[in-house]
């Protein structure tokens, strides 16, 4: 009796201190979570994390979390796209300006204040209403998403090197849920000569310019092509995907006010013509149009 009494305790205690399970499958490594497969239900990229809901500013980890939870599926976990930038000090933080004034309550350039001193700040969102949030570093973004089961496309901005970027992604071991965004070819090609381990996305939007990606032999496998902001041929799509390559469209800016003004199926067109993920500031919008 005894014996069974502390089984069932055990077993009860197991139950209730599992952690919550993780919205990533398994398993799926950032190089197969970005490699093209048929039949693939449209995933979402979150442009700068969000910023356009009331309350919730762009690169703040609350805000990705909350869309995270919105619009994130064990199938087709959120993608988060977000911006890195360098403060005086050298501490690799998360904005898209080079100034303060439009996202915080400060003023002035990020890269001539501390990370101390960013600290007294609060982000505000995209209506300019301060929150309670503040400016998040690189190393806590990703330990977070580690846990909270999203992926990441990290857009490193001209104050950053590459090289800092990639020596935190390893110190933090997210090279499996992390592509780093590059805008030309001899990024991409310095990239992968560092990090062949990690993917890469890379502006491709004709024949032209993957080849000059595979000229500087960056391999097929560790590309996902962003595909541009307006909708490419289909014969492009057909081209990157026979090789493995997911496409990124850029619905961020006209096509997601078409979408606004004309109805967003449009977004399920654009997935059916060959879209994998959609970059876009309209995370709710689209996943009410593909998924459900």
């Amino acid at each position: 009796m005894k014996n069974t009494f502390l089984f069932t305790l055990l077993a009860v205690s197991l139950v209730t201190c599992t952690p919550k399970a993780s919205l990533r499958t398994p398993g799926n490594g950032a190089y197969e979570f970005f490699t093209y497969k048929p039949g693939q239900t449209a995933r979402i990229s979150v442009h700068r994390g969000g910023g356009d809901l009331k309350g919730y500013p762009e690169n703040c980890i609350e805000s990705f979390a909350y869309v995270a939870r919105q619009i994130g599926t064990r199938e087709a976990p959120a993608i988060i796209e977000c911006d890195i930038d360098l403060t005086k000090d050298s501490v690799l933080v998360m904005m898209h300006d080079a100034t303060l004034d439009r996202t915080t309550t400060g003023t002035g350039k990020l890269i001539e204040q501390t990370y101390a001193q960013i600290q007294q700040y609060r982000l505000e969102d995209n209506l300019g209403t301060p929150t309670p949030y503040k400016i998040p570093k690189l190393e806590e973004v990703l330990r977070w998403g580690r846990k909270a089961g999203v992926y990441f496309t990290l857009d490193v901005k001209r104050n950053v090197s590459f090289d800092k970027v990639v020596n935190m992604v390893r110190q933090t071991g997210t090279g499996d849920i992390a592509a780093v965004i590059t805008y030309n070819a001899a990024d991409a090609a310095r990239l992968h000569k560092m990090a062949p381990e990690l993917m890469i996305s890379v502006t491709i939007r004709n024949q032209a310019e993957y080849d000059r990606l595979r000229e500087l032999d960056i391999p097929d496998n560790r590309m996902v092509a962003f595909v541009g902001v307006r909708e490419p041929d289909k014969a492009l799509y057909e081209f990157l995907h026979a090789k493995g390559i997911a496409c990124i469209l850029g619905t961020l800016g006209n096509l997601d006010k078409q979408a606004a003004t004309k109805g967003d199926g449009l977004y399920k067109e654009w997935a059916q013509n060959g879209a994998d993920i959609m970059s876009t500031d309209r995370p709710l919008e689209v996943f009410r149009a593909v998924r459900q």
